[in-house]
């Protein structure tokens, strides 16, 4: 027995063409976004403002700020603690935006690579 699509369901060409359009639109639509947000910078502070680190989209560090008075040669370990977090910090933030910005443009759609 065989199942039978009702009229108007499922489309022919026509359909499928629309398809591929809208497909196509979303893969622009995703790599502007993807650029745009590759070109953002994020600026993090850890220590109560006394490390900052600023990173771009695309996960590079641009610069490290390092306030004078946390510098202190008996306890460098405090010092690399408060850059590991507001490095960590601004990676958490560039990928809850670009989850977040990505998921806009798809729908919702779960898209791997994405």
């Amino acid at each position: 027995m065989k199942a039978r699509i009702p009229k108007g369901m499922g489309g022919g060409p026509q359909n499928m063409q629309s398809m591929l359009r809208q497909a196509q639109k979303m893969q622009e639509n995703l790599e502007a976004k993807k650029a745009e947000l590759e070109q953002k910078e994020y600026v993090v502070t850890s220590g109560g403002g006394m490390v900052e680190i600023t990173v771009t989209g695309n996960h590079e560090v641009k610069s490290i700020g390092i306030n004078p008075e946390v510098v202190d040669p008996e306890d460098v370990e405090m010092l690399e603690d408060m850059l590991v977090a507001a490095f960590n910090e601004a990676m958490r933030q560039i990928d809850e935006e670009s989850e977040r910005e990505m998921e806009k443009v798809t729908g919702g759609l779960n898209i791997p690579g994405l």
